[in-house]
């Protein structure tokens, strides 16, 4: 090797060196950058309360979503990071509408992965067994997460809004559990639940028994929405459902005092007079024969099922037994009846004496 050979290599040496130096320190920076964006994408999202949200609304971007987060005082970090993470997990303007749940263990990463998959928040809404509609549309009217569509139309305007012009409201309903999510509106829950009466409606009037002595189905309807009213006891619906059957059979009044109560709406006070029964409106089944002009209230699916399959028998009367079960006593004849009305004034009577001893002794 000679000399002039060695000093012509130590510039390349040196050059060899000085690469090899910029690789690590882009190394280096890379894997910086890398560890400070994996610990933004799975560190929580500082700033959240407990049981907090965000609404994603149709047309909303990235950078509109991350502006909703900074206005709700949660701390978002670099957008920049933010879009990197939406294109990693195939996210970017993919945001679903909806609005998404936020909690202080809440992710960059799950949150976006939450708004790309639609796992928006749920919530329920139950009609109970046995409300009108009146009581529906009170409820309805409390959900102040529903959108308010139809608080300020009267029942006509209210079916009209849903596509049943002229039909009367009550009973149409079905009491059910119904899910619904950010945006939706009262009227959306309205036709989601008329819909379901709808089928289950459709469902029990072609199962009907062949010898039923309803003509329609609205007529199953009205029959139903009774038996619901008069017995919250699931094994006396049938019997209850095949007693009001063989009344009209026989043309004689229904004679049942939530059809009554129907009639007087708000003059109700808690307690049906003599008086009340002898009034005529369209709703006395103690003055006028045959079913009501319509439903009382929302049958529930069992009730519907006890009209079609009524049970067999021979009673026409019954009565509550009065002693706080619930539960009523079943008569052939009109002079059994007059007994077990006996044994229920006894039963309630001991049963209002002992509340009242209660309260007495609670006094002392």
């Amino acid at each position: 090797m000679t000399i002039g050979d060695d000093v012509s290599r130590k510039p390349q040496r040196r050059f060899g060196g000085f690469f090899l130096l910029l690789l690590l320190i882009a190394a280096g920076t890379g894997y910086w950058a890398w560890q400070r964006y994996a610990g933004f994408a799975n560190t929580p999202l500082a700033g959240i309360t407990a049981d907090s949200s965000v609404v994603v609304e149709p047309g909303d971007s990235l950078p509109i979503v991350l502006r909703k987060l900074r206005d709700a005082g949660i701390e978002t970090g670099e957008s920049l990071q933010w879009r990197v993470l939406a294109r990693q997990i195939q996210a970017a303007g993919k945001l679903q509408v909806g609005e998404y749940p936020l909690d202080p263990k809440t992710t960059p990463r799950e949150l976006l992965v939450a708004m790309r998959d639609g796992k928006v928040i749920q919530r329920r809404f139950t009609i109970v067994e046995g409300w009108n509609i009146r009581e529906l549309r009170a409820a309805l009217a409390r959900v102040t997460a529903l959108k308010q569509e139809t608080t300020q139309l009267d029942d006509a305007a209210l079916m009209k809004a849903l596509g049943h012009v002229g039909q009367h409201p009550e009973g149409r309903f079905l009491p059910e559990t119904y899910l619904y999510t950010a945006g939706d509106s009262d009227r959306d829950v309205l036709q989601r639940a008329y819909a379901a009466m709808e089928q289950a409606l459709a469902a029990a009037w072609a199962q009907r028994h062949k010898d039923s002595v309803l003509k329609t189905a609205d007529e199953m309807l009205t029959l139903a929405s009774i038996v619901e009213k008069e017995t919250g006891i699931a094994s006396e619906r049938p019997q209850i459902a095949g007693l009001f059957e063989r009344r009209l059979k026989l043309g004689m009044r229904l004679e049942t005092d939530p059809t009554v109560i129907y009639g007087m709406g708000s003059g109700y006070g808690g307690n049906i007079r003599k008086a009340d029964l002898r009034t005529d409106t369209p709703y006395n089944t103690y003055v006028r024969a045959g079913l009501p002009p319509t439903p009382i209230a929302m049958p529930g699916v069992d009730a519907l099922e006890a009209v079609v399959n009524p049970a067999p028998g021979d009673a026409l009367f019954f009565v509550a037994i009065g002693d706080g079960s619930g539960r009523h006593l079943f008569a052939r004849t009109y002079a059994e009846h007059q007994a077990n009305v006996g044994r229920y004034l006894k039963n309630y009577r001991a049963q209002q004496g002992a509340a009242t001893t209660a309260t007495e002794k609670q006094k002392q």
